[in-house]
């Protein structure tokens, strides 16, 4: 039994590329600790990560859309994810996985950072200490539904990007970087003297 398959679709262009930009995320995976070995078994067979067109793994910022942050950051390595967030071109999104990650985790000193959410807009927060390849699974899908309902042709939604979501950090306290809202470019640590 043939089916008529039709030669035209009618759909809006911010539709379609919402579409295209969805099926096809490109991690730029950042793993620092006990999170990236569960980022490494998303990409196993076991639960392919494929299956969600976010199989292209690459480590280089320039070719990566989605940076998936797994581990503790810790202040010295704050400046390098910074560069590689970007050099990655727009449009981008991030995910936060694990707590120290998304909060600092059991890490609650002075050297880690508490939540790269003061530094650079976060898209997705996976909990977990470590959370389970199924959880980053259901990220990405969820980060999909967010692409393809607020996803623009001419990236219109980035310009609402304006300041950090999350909680910014105390400038009285000595040693804090100070970010200015809506510059995720500009850092500066204070001085103790």
């Amino acid at each position: 039994m043939a089916v008529d398959v039709p030669d035209v679709m009618v759909t809006r262009l911010d539709k379609l590329g919402s579409w295209c930009r969805k099926n096809s995320l490109w991690p730029m995976p950042f793993a620092t600790a006990c999170c990236g070995i569960e980022l490494m078994a998303t990409a196993a067979a076991r639960y392919d990560i494929a299956r969600f067109g976010a199989e292209a793994m690459r480590f280089t910022p320039r070719q990566c859309d989605l940076m998936i942050v797994a581990g503790r950051v810790v202040m010295k390595m704050l400046p390098v994810l910074q560069r590689i967030w970007l050099q990655m071109p727009e449009p981008k999104w991030c995910i936060s996985m694990g707590a120290c990650a998304s909060s600092g985790g059991v890490f609650d000193t002075y050297a880690v950072v508490q939540g790269i959410d003061r530094f650079m807009p976060v898209d997705i927060y996976v909990p977990g200490c470590p959370p389970r390849p199924e959880q980053l699974l259901q990220s990405i899908i969820d980060l999909q539904e967010k692409i393809r309902k607020t996803g623009t042709l001419s990236g219109r939604e980035f310009t609402k990007r304006v300041a950090p979501e999350g909680p910014l950090p105390n400038s009285e306290i000595p040693g804090d970087v100070v970010v200015a809202p809506g510059d995720y470019t500009k850092s500066r640590r204070i001085s103790l003297n």
